[in-house]
């Protein structure tokens, strides 16, 4: 990949343009051109049918790359921003806020036989119903597309001369949008069924460089979890072996910020040396997730110190704003540009290594690749690729202590823009990753981090009648809240649950869950719909368990039905996570590749072990229990800790359930069939390790 300078034009406001009005740092990015912007609302769309002209619909996000280039190119250019003005209605959406809108026409767009991604330029009629589009165009013909002004020209002929024309499009990709909304519905989802999709998915690992086939390469965390349980349910050291060098590879590439801490979004080429360099807080929060549960397994140092240097750029570079009480959220993503430039902030001179590092230059460009040639665009992308770990410890601090001299130079550039939007969704994927971290590496601080982000949510984004909004910014939160945000908010409080055991956290995901029952549920097909009930301004409710950049929220459902049903007891939740089971199995007999979080709730569903200890955290007979249990696997356990179970229902889980001679006591159930109680640490290791 070429590293692309967009070029720029001179701006100057434009009273037509009405992003001015918004909070996105997306939008905002776009407010001075000279395109009549409008942001999507029910004033825009009534202009479009008023005056009967086809809408030309932009989606994207801050810290896209290619969305910068083609609004250098096209939407700053005076002549095609005229084109644009005359003959269409110009909507620019920012897909962060609006992954409703994004994913429809997304979808849209695949129906239409291309490539989905962003930019994203969709042709709607007035009612906002698709008829044509694609992602990047340049201002003029070149990488085999078209020029832009000529598909203005042809877009605007083909709405105006051919409406039958553009009528059956519409019915077309309407009636195949209806069709993708009403998923294959199956049965059981067995282990040998999961044992044979991750057979066939470990024929697509690069077992030399890893990760999921060629470049570009993208981390896949839902795959590669769903390979890593394949091997804790059957000892497969295959699987093992894929997942970590997989992670070895990717954290010790150029797609890992080796000074900064943090991953992004995928690499451009099949070594990992050469990211795309945007990075956002969802790839993250998963990639933390999975660090931990490969760490339990292998003991690697190196997968400990990612982890940790994960969450110290989280603490330094993406608390969003805090409230009155000093809550903060987490940002959505830092920009792959800096001066115009793709990765300019983060890439490295020879020269400017021996400057700032003097005598300890030559070992640290040995080990980080860094030549006067350079490895990318006669520059270098730092990188410890040819490593599979860490060195000796007395080398590992000399070049700490020249990383921090490096990243402290680095503090002076120009930096990227970071979009500081808090959304819920993604929010709920980093605070259930940190408190699931917290556990494992002892960590109680992260505990804390985590709490306070949900604390944020919890008090922030909600509207005056209670209901979740999905983004916040600027002290203003908007936009429906989706699916995926309530999924992830409601695994979040069952993961800050399991860590702290607060009773709220536990309530929290009830309500989150009765919220989603109350509009999301499809009653006719079981499944949760992406869009609420009452989300007016949607052409259709989609309705999959689909990943996309981030995992299906119907996958994510099944494994919190599952666990809220393993806490409280309540056949309630197993029934409604068997009805959405059944509404999406038949989907792997079609294709599995893109249902990879599902298949991992369908697993937790079939394989979660229920631990309840009687005793008070912080004591010692309780912390030596919660110690032995923490050094194994976390995938799949359900935790209670409970000093007094008196208060219980006699069909809740703990009911029933006793301190041994006032001792710290675990159960260990399995499939409804409970150990005898333990209270010695090793006889509970035993246990656990029982198939």
């Amino acid at each position: 990949m070429t590293r692309h300078a967009a070029p720029t034009h001179p701006t100057t406001p434009n009273p037509d343009n009405q992003l001015v009005l918004e909070t996105s740092p997306y939008l905002l990015q776009h407010k001075d051109n000279p395109v009549n912007w409008r942001a999507w609302n029910d004033a825009a769309l009534k202009e479009a049918r008023d005056s009967d002209k086809p809408i030309l619909l932009s989606i994207g996000y801050a810290a896209c790359h290619w969305c910068h280039v083609m609004a250098h190119e096209s939407f700053e250019d005076a002549e095609i921003a005229r084109l644009m003005n005359e003959k269409f209605v110009n909507i620019k959406i920012d897909r962060e806020e609006r992954p409703d809108l994004d994913q429809i026409y997304q979808q849209a767009l695949s129906l239409l036989g291309q490539q989905g991604g962003w930019p994203l330029t969709m042709f709607l009629t007035p009612e906002g119903k698709p008829f044509w589009g694609g992602t990047y165009f340049p201002k003029e013909p070149r990488y085999g597309r078209p020029g832009f002004g000529d598909v203005l020209n042809a877009l605007s002929d083909a709405y105006h001369g051919d409406k039958n024309k553009v009528a059956q499009n519409v019915a077309g990709i309407a009636e195949a949008m209806q069709r993708l909304s009403r998923p294959q519905a199956g049965d059981e989802i067995t282990p040998e069924v999961m044992d044979r999709i991750a057979e066939r998915l470990l024929q697509e690992v690069d077992l030399v460089r890893g990760g999921i086939g060629g470049a570009p390469k993208f981390p896949q965390s839902s795959v590669m979890t769903l390979l890593w349980r394949a091997y804790l349910r059957n000892g497969d050291g295959r699987y093992r072996e894929a997942v970590a060098l997989s992670l070895t590879r990717m954290i010790q590439g150029g797609i890992y910020d080796h000074l900064g801490g943090g991953l992004a979004r995928y690499a451009t080429d099949a070594d990992w040396l050469v990211p795309h360099f945007e990075k956002m807080l969802y790839d993250n929060a998963e990639f933390l997730g999975l660090l931990g549960e490969v760490w339990i397994d292998t003991g690697a140092p190196l997968f400990e110190t990612r982890a940790s240097e994960i969450i110290a750029w989280l603490q330094r570079e993406m608390l969003a704003e805090a409230d009155a009480e000093g809550h903060r959220g987490f940002a959505a993503s830092l920009d792959a540009d800096s001066e115009g430039v793709e990765g300019k902030f983060y890439v490295w001179d020879e020269a400017e290594i021996d400057e700032v590092l003097g005598a300890e230059a030559p070992f640290f460009k040995h080990v980080y690749g860094v030549s006067a040639e350079g490895n990318w665009e006669d520059t270098n992308i730092l990188n410890r690729g040819h490593q599979a770990g860490l060195l000796e410890p007395a080398d590992e601090k000399r070049l700490m202590a020249a990383r921090e001299k490096l990243l402290a130079r680095r503090a002076a550039r120009i930096r990227p823009g970071w979009d500081d939007k808090v959304l819920c969704d993604w929010n709920g994927l980093m605070i259930a990753s940190l408190a699931q971290a917290s556990q494992i590496f002892a960590r109680p601080d992260w505990l804390r981090l985590a709490e306070e982000a949900f604390a944020f949510i919890d008090r922030n984004m909600r509207d005056g009648s209670g209901r979740l909004k999905h983004a916040w910014r600027a002290g203003k939160c908007a936009h429906p809240a989706t699916l995926d945000d309530h999924a992830n908010l409601a695994r979040a409080a069952l993961m800050l649950y399991q860590a702290g055991g607060k009773a709220a956290h536990l309530a929290a995901a009830r309500r989150f869950v009765a919220d989603l029952d109350a509009h999301y549920w499809d009653p006719d097909g079981g499944g949760y719909f992406f869009t609420a009930d009452d989300t007016g301004d949607v052409i259709i409710r989609t309705k999959s368990a689909n990943d996309n950049a981030t995992p299906s929220g119907n996958g994510t459902m099944l494994e919190v039905l599952a666990r809220l049903h393993h806490l409280t007891g309540e056949d309630a939740y197993g029934a409604r996570a068997e009805q959405l089971r059944r509404a999406f199995a038949g989907e792997i007999q079609r294709n599995f590749f893109p249902l990879a979080n599902f298949l991992n709730g369908a697993d937790f569903e079939l394989f979660a072990t229920d631990i309840v200890i009687i005793g008070t955290r912080g004591e010692p007979g309780t912390e030596a229990l919660l110690s032995t249990l923490l050094a194994r696997s976390q995938d799949h356990v359900v935790l209670q800790v409970v000093a007094d179970t008196s208060s219980f229902p006699p069909s809740h889980p703990v009911a029933g359930k006793t301190a041994v001679n006032q001792c710290a006591t675990a159960y260990v159930c399995r499939r409804q069939v409970c150990s005898a109680p333990i209270t010695d640490a090793a006889a509970f290791g035993g246990a656990l390790s029982e198939s």
